[in-house]
């Protein structure tokens, strides 16, 4: 197992094919004034010892040095051994609404990145707490398990989207029934489900499976996301608005929060609702909500002793650049009688 320490220095990797692009660039220009100086067979007889491929040697092991140099600042650890040990917490499911209209932007950037974001930042300030994550729609689809791996959370989190999810309206029974099967079988830890919508329920029957889920001893914290003046849902072609989603009548949908239903789910499980379009106040609502619920102590196997890796690649780095010092411009006396690569004489 491995995990990457810095991330964000992988986007200087992009700066390889752009030092590429220029150095080609340069060899077309070098070439281009050669011939305005005349002859090119003319101007290698001129310069005889100069070779061709050693200054493409040469940049090609400073571009590995500077992609070594790279994952160094990255600092790539590998897990060892796994171990089995002992963490205090709850279980979390985070079932998020995908359907069509939480691309709503009356919540700015949109009602689904919202609440990616909530979620994301939710997932931050836990500790030891364990979290599964549900999507849906008209149907519910499950995301990823029950799990400690915050990471892997927040990257399923971030590919979330309206056609994960086959059948489209909001079904919040279909939800919360999915998460409920989350906990079977483990009955001791505390559970709590954390449901983000705008609380258009097209279904019938989810104050009932609330009921059974308070039943199971399942509390639902419910996050309404929206505003109640609503809007249009936007239809996007590479990532540019074509236009708003119609009725039968040819009218332009407008879809509103619903915080009515979303309130009455949440009172069935004794939990509680808070409108999601200020992440302080959810964060701040949720934190004392988790502060509230009694944690139980739990055995998960993890990787442990994660080692990084930077100094090899640090190293590596180092030597290449120690080796371009010697890598001169001119043909090598041993390779030329070879002629390898065919440099003419």
């Amino acid at each position: 197992m491995y995990e990457l320490d810095e991330k964000k220095y992988l986007y200087l990797l992009f700066l390889i094919p752009i030092l590429v692009l220029l150095f080609l660039y340069n060899q077309y220009w070098k070439r281009k004034k050669q011939r305005e100086f005349g002859d090119l067979e003319l101007v290698k007889k001129l310069s005889p010892e100069k070779s061709v491929f050693k200054p493409v040697l040469k940049f090609s092991v400073l571009l590995l040095a500077l992609a070594c140099f790279i994952i160094a600042l990255v600092n790539p650890k590998i897990g060892t051994k796994t171990e089995t040990v002992k963490r205090e917490g709850i279980d979390v499911v985070f079932a998020v609404d995908v359907s069509k209209s939480m691309l709503c932007e009356d919540v700015a950037p949109s009602r689904l990145e919202k609440s990616k974001q909530i979620v994301s930042q939710i997932i931050n300030q836990l500790a030891g707490d364990r979290i599964g994550i549900v999507a849906y729609a008209g149907s519910a689809f499950p995301v990823l398990p029950i799990t400690t791996d915050y990471s892997v959370a927040k990257m399923f989190l971030q590919s979330m989207n309206p056609g994960m999810v086959s059948s489209q309206g909001t079904s919040l029974d279909e939800a919360i029934k999915l998460s409920s099967t989350y906990f079977e079988g483990d009955k001791q830890t505390n559970k709590l489900l954390i449901l983000i919508s705008d609380g258009e329920d097209h279904s019938e029957g989810a104050n009932e499976a609330a009921e059974e889920a308070n039943k199971a001893g399942l509390k639902i914290i419910t996050v309404g996301i929206g505003t109640e003046k609503g809007g249009p849902i936007p239809l996007k072609e590479n990532g540019r608005v074509e236009s708003f989603k119609r009725d039968q009548n040819d009218e332009v949908v407008i879809t509103k929060l619903n915080q009515e239903s979303l309130q009455e789910i949440a009172k069935n499980t004794k939990g509680g609702y808070v409108n999601g379009n200020n992440t302080k106040e959810v964060l701040e609502y949720v934190k004392n909500a988790l502060d509230n619920i009694e944690k139980t102590e739990f055995e998960t196997e993890q990787f442990t002793d994660f080692n990084s890796q930077f100094q090899w690649f640090l190293g590596i780095g180092f030597v290449l650049l120690f080796l371009d010092v010697f890598f001169l411009e001119r043909k090598t006396k041993w390779v030329k009688k070879l002629n390898l690569f065919n440099e003419k004489e």
